[in-house]
Parts: structure tokens; C-alpha cells; sequence
């Protein structure tokens, strides 16, 4: 390290102190004296400790001296001797000239050296890239703002001091633009402005939170996507202050944190399917403008997010895909459930719920129980399903009655079966009064089976011992066929025979899956667009 005796080769000044000054501090002073060789009030302080200045020819070491005229003020400034050790790494630098470079920071990458991260850093990367920065002091050459360690995006460092104190000056002056993207949980408004105070979170140091009086902080958002289930949402951010976690403090105060933030209640379970994708707090710096600090030319960049945004995006977007089967009595539909379980995909049966429901003192059976009492509900079996039959075929009153009290109770098993297999490409639930319930709400892809009448006829006699009586009735509390086809995305024909049934079953998951990916694309392309204009 340099001592002050050793300074003859380095800048020396000296001045006398003319008539007007009276009684400023030393620092200030030497600040308005050396400000063409653009020397940092801090860095000012520092030569003052550090012993190199001289007031009459006497060490001065407080900043907070008096000067008046007439004294003899002498500094030096000593080459900086920067002790950062360059490391290799990439650096993908968008824009370089003479003064500065804009780059765009990967997650996982911290800016500058601290004592939780003493190597490592971007600007380890850039000592050993850009050799020029470290004759800057200090273990933060060139940086005038940060990002977080896991929040991608642009960035700026100056390659000179003097840069680096309009930079500054700059940021402090709220003249510089900064944009970012942000994936979030739920659904926010439109748009949004936030101005509440960011400070250290009082109940766990770690944290910032939203603290009364604490020091001022604005953002505002725009909701660029939201996905039709809630799920998540893409919004992009403005920040007119620079408070630490200032975004994810704002959004998550609003109810909306960022996925992967867990910190601040947006991440997930480690054993979450969702995992993987959500690593980190899905935060992307994508916007700046700023004046050039010499050129005085208006520069504006834009940066699209990592792959990880769109990883994200796919996954959540993949969420599973929610198919009914529907159709007349007798046109095959537990047929075909049986050959998708064979091949692996999930499966769900209401008249299967229904025979659990109905059963001796489960729930299905209490509410009938209530309702009729034991004639239909008996004490030592399961639902008389003949008395209650019956009483659904005298009036339609009673049959929705019937429909009221155990259709919630199914709906409820079916919310389960999806969110059990949420992880799942698709789930299949087999489901014969979707349109008759409005229950297609509840699904993404409706498939209707459909057979010929004699088929649909055969079946029920022969399989099911129906008679023509109950073969109409059925049919009358249900949609006319041709109604139900229309209203379906899919329609599988079971006409001959297994084998046949197999190929159009295998045909069918194709279907499935062309459609499901075909929506995937869709969404991606309109949210790749949103963030490529």
C-alpha cells in the first residue's frame, strides 16, 4: 500500500485558499477545487484520513476542518491499488464504449463482492474482462446499481470515475428508466401504483417488508398476461425508487408475490412438481433508459427473459388437462374409461362416486337419509335405489331435488380427482350429465362417445336389462345426441370392435395431446409477443 511519503510521482495540487471562503469543511472545499478531476466526496474523505493533505504545510486528517483564506492547501492523489482478484466467467455485454458498458446479468450471479460473498461476482468477472475498471477504488468498481443475486437482467457499469459520478448523480435524480417483468401468483387489476414505505422487516432482520415510516418507496405495474385459471400472471414493473426488494416487498404486500420468492411467500414446496421451474423469485430487469452520461445521446435497451421465464410459463400453462367423456346410456363411455386406465392415464367414474356416496352411511347416504328418511335411506343397507328412482320419475321437481342434494357432493370428488393429478398431462373423467349440469365449466376438452342407435339399444337390453319404458325415460332427462356432439371438442366412435376401440382410444390421447399442445404454443406465442414489441 502507497503511504502519503511515498506520493512525489502521483497528482499534486496545491492552492491558497482565496478571500471568499470562510469557514468551510476541508472536504467540501477540495470537493468544489478538484471537480474537474472528478474526484468522489467520499474519495475526498478518504485522502483526508489517509494523510494526504496538507494545510500550511502541516497532515490534516479530519474532513470536518475549517478552512478560511489565505491557508496553503496541498493534496495528492495516490493511484488506486484495487485488491480485487479478476476471475474468469461470461459476461453478456449488450452495448461497450469508451465510458460504459450495459450488460445482462444472469440469475444466480451477484453484483459486486460482500462479506456473505467475498468472490464469485460479476465484478470479479469484469477485473478480469475489463481490466481498466479496477483502477476505480473500492471493492464495487464501476457499479452505480445493483440488481439481486437471482433477478436477471440489465445492468449498468461505468469504466471510468467520472462516469461513475454522473451515473450516480443520475440515479439519485430518478432520470434513469428501469423496467422489469415479473411472473406472479394470481390475478392482478389492470394496473396499479404502489407507495408504501420499504424497510427492514421488524420480525425477521433478513426480510424487508412494508413498514410504517420507514423510507419512502414507488413502483407501479401494468398486467401484461393472466392466465384463465389464476394461476399466474405477467406483469411489468416500474420502480421510481431503488429500495432493496422493493418489487417483491410491493407485490407481495399487494397479495401477489413472485413465484419462486420464498422469501416473500411466492415459492414452492421442494417436492412441488412446480420445483424445478421456480428456483428462483422470477424477477427479470428488461427495460432501461438513460441519458449517456458525455454523448448526451438518449439510449434505451430492451431484454427479453431467460428461459427459465418461458420454462415457467410452459409449466404452469401445462397444467393438467381436464377431460370429460360424455354421452347417451349405453354408447360405451365406461368402456372407454377402461381402456385409457389400461393405458396409464388417470381416471374418474361419477356413477363410481355415486355407488360410494350412496353407500351405508357415507355421505351421499345421510343427505337422502335426511331428506327422505329410511325408506330410501335404510338403516342396515345402502340407498334404495329403486324407491328413489321412483320417487325422481313422478315429478321433476323431485329429480332435481335429488340433483341438488348429490350433485354438490360428486362435484366435490371430482375437484379432488383434478387437483390430485394436477402434475398429470391430462385426467379423464367420465361424466354422463356434464351439459345437462353445467358441469363443462369444470373441464378443458369435452370428448363425446357416440355408437349407432341399435348399438346404444342392444346394450342396455341385453347388458343391462333395461326395458323401452326405462330406456326413454333416461334418455328424457338428457340432451338430445346430436346436441351433445356438437357441444363436444372430440368425438370417439364405438362401433366395432375392442381391437377397433383400442386404435380409437389411441387416436383419441393423440387428439388429446395435439390439442393440449396446441394451446400451450398459443399461450406462450402471446406472451413471448407481449415482451418481443
Amino acid at each position: 500500500m502507497t503511504t502519503p511519503e511515498e506520493y512525489s510521482e502521483f497528482p499534486h495540487f496545491t492552492h491558497s485558499v482565496p478571500a471568499n471562503i470562510d469557514g468551510v469543511r476541508l472536504d467540501k472545499h477540495l470537493g468544489d477545487f478538484l471537480k474537474n478531476e472528478v474526484v468522489s466526496r467520499e474519495k475526498i474523505k478518504k485522502l483526508i484520513k489517509d494523510g494526504f493533505v496538507t494545510i500550511n504545510e502541516k497532515k490534516c486528517t479530519k474532513p470536518n476542518t475549517k478552512v478560511f483564506s489565505g491557508m496553503k492547501i496541498s493534496v495528492t492523489i495516490p493511484e488506486v491499488q484495487n485488491e480485487l482478484i479478476p476471475e474468469e466467467g461470461d459476461i453478456n455485454i449488450l452495448h461497450r464504449d469508451d465510458d460504459l458498458i450495459v450488460i445482462n446479468k444472469e440469475a444466480g450471479l451477484t453484483v459486486h463482492p460482500c462479506p456473505s460473498c467475498p468472490e464469485g461476482t460479476l465484478v470479479h468477472r469484469l477485473a478480469h474482462s475489463i481490466p481498466e475498471i479496477t483502477k476505480m477504488e473500492g471493492f464495487r468498481p464501476g457499479i452505480v446499481h445493483r440488481i439481486d443475486k437471482d433477478t436477471s437482467g440489465l445492468l449498468i457499469v461505468a469504466l471510468n470515475e467520472k462516469t461513475r459520478l454522473a451515473l450516480s448523480e443520475a440515479f439519485a435524480a430518478r432520470t434513469i428508466s428501469k423496467e422489469y417483468l415479473a411472473i406472479v401468483h394470481g390475478t392482478p387489476p389492470e394496473s396499479g401504483e404502489i407507495k408504501e414505505p420499504v424497510g427492514r422487516d421488524p420480525k425477521m432482520k433478513i426480510r424487508m417488508a412494508v413498514v410504517p415510516n420507514a423510507k419512502e418507496a414507488h413502483s407501479a405495474y401494468r398486467t401484461l398476461y393472466s392466465d384463465p385459471k389464476g394461476k399466474f400472471s405477467l406483469v411489468a414493473i416500474k420502480i421510481f425508487t431503488g429500495r432493496t426488494h422493493q418489487i417483491r416487498v410491493h407485490m407481495s404486500h399487494l397479495g401477489y408475490p413472485l413465484w419462486g420468492d420464498t422469501l416473500y411467500g411466492g415459492g414452492v414446496k421442494e417436492d412441488s412438481p412446480l420445483a424445478p421451474f421456480a428456483s428462483r423469485q422470477m424477477l427479470h430487469a428488461w427495460k432501461l433508459n438513460f441519458e449517456h452520461p458525455t454523448t448526451k445521446k438518449q439510449m434505451s435497451f430492451t431484454c427479453q427473459p431467460p428461459q427459465d421465464f418461458i420454462a415457467l410459463i410452459e409449466r404452469l400453462t401445462l397444467a393438467v388437462q381436464r377431460v370429460a367423456l360424455t354421452g347417451m346410456p349405453g354408447c360405451g363411455k365406461s368402456v372407454v374409461l377402461s381402456a385409457l386406465a389400461e393405458k396409464g392415464i388417470a381416471t374418474w367414474s361419477a356413477d363410481a362416486v355415486v355407488h360410494k356416496l350412496y353407500e351405508n352411511g357415507a355421505d351421499g347416504w345421510y343427505v337422502l337419509r335426511g331428506r327422505f328418511g329410511s325408506e330410501v335411506s335404510p338403516d342396515d343397507g345402502p340407498v334404495n335405489r329403486k324407491a328413489l328412482f321412483a320417487r325422481m320419475q313422478k315429478k321433476k321437481s323431485n329429480r332435481n331435488e335429488v340433483e341438488q342434494l348429490v350433485h354438490p357432493l360428486i362435484l366435490h370428488d371430482l375437484m379432488l380427482f383434478w387437483q390430485e393429478h394436477a402434475a398429470d398431462p391430462f385426467a379423464v373423467a367420465e361424466i354422463p350429465l356434464l351439459h345437462e349440469s353445467h358441469w363443462d365449466r369444470e373441464v378443458d376438452i369435452v370428448a363425446g362417445i357416440r355408437c349407432s342407435e341399435d348399438s346404444r339399444q342392444n346394450r342396455l337390453q341385453e347388458i343391462r336389462g333395461w326395458n323401452d319404458d326405462l330406456i326413454a325415460t333416461m334418455d328424457s332427462w338428457q340432451w338430445a345426441e346430436d346436441d351433445k356432439m356438437k357441444a363436444c371438442h372430440i368425438i370417439l366412435e364405438n362401433n366395432g370392435s375392442l381391437e377397433e376401440l383400442n386404435n380409437a382410444v389411441d387416436k383419441f390421447i393423440e387428439a388429446i395431446m395435439r390439442v393440449r399442445a396446441k394451446k400451450l404454443q398459443q399461450t406462450v406465442e402471446a406472451i413471448t409477443t407481449l415482451w418481443s414489441e
